[in-house]
């Protein structure tokens, strides 16, 4: 397995939780990725007890409220968050949430990435990482993207693609849209391990309907050919042009993609979130994800309700991330 080979060092801040203190265990068994929890190690120690886990490997440390660490991490963070009005001693309090912690530690180099949210909200593992990494020079905005598996070998690449964006925007522009194509193309390079196609969605075929939504789409697409010439991607397509040969031949002959695709991107979250949604539940898809694209270094996002192998995935996701980023 590539996060294997990754060797990376991954921080998990909600540390007494119980999946993710499951799920750091099988992560070190596994040699997935080095784990670090923070959290009080005495209730992390005692709830692995209880669960029945062996933390052996794995590393449990409070967040530090003192010393020459914390000093060099509130001088980083409050040249970051400045421009908010945050003070030193405000910026203090901040640096004692786990999330936050965590997020100035990946910035500062001592952990490769960081997954959180089993506990807590999107909003604040966002607001986190925006806060304690920030995006990647060049970007204007975070965004996520779905690996998505299905059992449709025929479709994407051996059944695999990326959608996006099913997790952040809810209403991109287009010159936001095609930076999230260019962004998911980029792992589904790294993901899928093949050359990425990409088909910027709509409920139009080049210019079938007429109407500020489609041509929206469009002009993202042309966006796209402008700044990354060498990609292929077409748009706006509908999403039986985009996957099924036979319609593309059809709605959109002589297009690079349409009937190929591999990389789908969605008009807004609106459209991503519940497309992916059908996928998983009604065609029966894995879905891995969301995540996060943009960031100058990784962090990821879970759901409140996911399960211990959604854990260990998105440790393994993040760990991949975080050698691609080397």
């Amino acid at each position: 397995m590539r996060a294997r080979e990754a060797g990376r060092h991954i921080v998990l801040p909600e540390g007494t939780e119980p999946r993710t203190l499951q799920a750091a265990a099988i992560t070190s068994r596994e040699g997935l990725a080095r784990i670090s929890l923070l959290g009080e190690p005495e209730k992390a120690h005692a709830t692995a007890r209880e669960l029945g886990v062996e933390l052996e490997g794995v590393a449990v440390d409070a967040v530090p409220r003192e010393g020459r660490e914390v000093e060099t991490a509130l001088r980083a963070y409050v040249e970051r968050v400045r421009h908010r009005g945050i003070g030193s001693e405000e910026a203090r309090e901040h640096l004692a949430d786990p999330l936050l912690w965590a997020a100035v530690s990946v910035a500062a180099g001592r952990f490769d990435g960081f997954v959180a949210g089993a506990v807590s909200t999107t909003a604040q593992t966002l607001r986190a990482a925006l806060r304690g990494i920030g995006v990647r020079s060049g970007i204007s905005r975070l965004s996520s993207f779905m690996l998505m598996l299905t059992p449709r070998t025929e479709l994407g690449e051996g059944g695999a693609l990326v959608f996006a964006d099913c997790g952040v925007n809810p209403e991109p522009s287009a010159a936001e849209l095609a930076e999230i194509a260019i962004l998911a193309a980029e792992n589904a390079r790294e993901f899928l391990q093949t050359t990425p196609r990409v088909a910027l969605l709509s409920f139009s075929t080049k210019g079938s309907a007429d109407h500020p939504r489609s041509r929206k789409v469009a002009e993202a697409a042309r966006i796209v050919h402008a700044r990354a010439p060498e990609l292929a991607a077409d748009g706006e397509l509908q999403v039986d042009a985009a996957l099924v040969a036979a319609v593309a031949a059809s709605k959109a002959a002589g297009s690079p993609t349409a009937g190929r695709a591999n990389v789908l991107i969605f008009p807004d979250l609106d459209a991503g979130n519940i497309g992916y949604k059908l996928v998983e539940r009604l065609g029966g898809a894995r879905a891995l994800g969301p995540i996060l694209q943009g960031l100058a270094r990784p962090a990821n996002d879970l759901s409140r309700g996911c399960s211990v192998d959604d854990i260990v995935d998105v440790i393994a996701v993040t760990a991949v991330q975080a050698a691609a980023a080397r």
